[in-house]
């Protein structure tokens, strides 16, 4: 009679590519949103209706897309 090896279980090597995607999301997210909130800010203080928000969701985009590259390059 032979007797079987126990089977050896990896570690989940999926976190740390989790945790990668978390903060790729959050940053995107937080990026926009305090953009947006700038810009409706600034929209109620200079009574401009909808141009402050315009400005600061395309900086909140522009944003989003300097800390992605940032985030990717780490990962590359």
């Amino acid at each position: 009679m032979t007797t079987s090896e126990p089977e050896q279980t990896s570690p989940p090597r999926d976190l740390p590519g989790l945790a990668g995607f978390a903060a790729l999301g959050t940053t995107i997210a937080g990026t926009v949103g305090i953009g947006v909130g700038l810009g409706i800010w600034a929209d109620d203080v200079f009574k401009t209706s909808p141009i402050c928000l315009v400005i600061g969701l395309l900086l909140g985009c522009a944003a989003a897309t300097v800390s992605t590259i940032a985030l990717v390059r780490r990962y590359l």
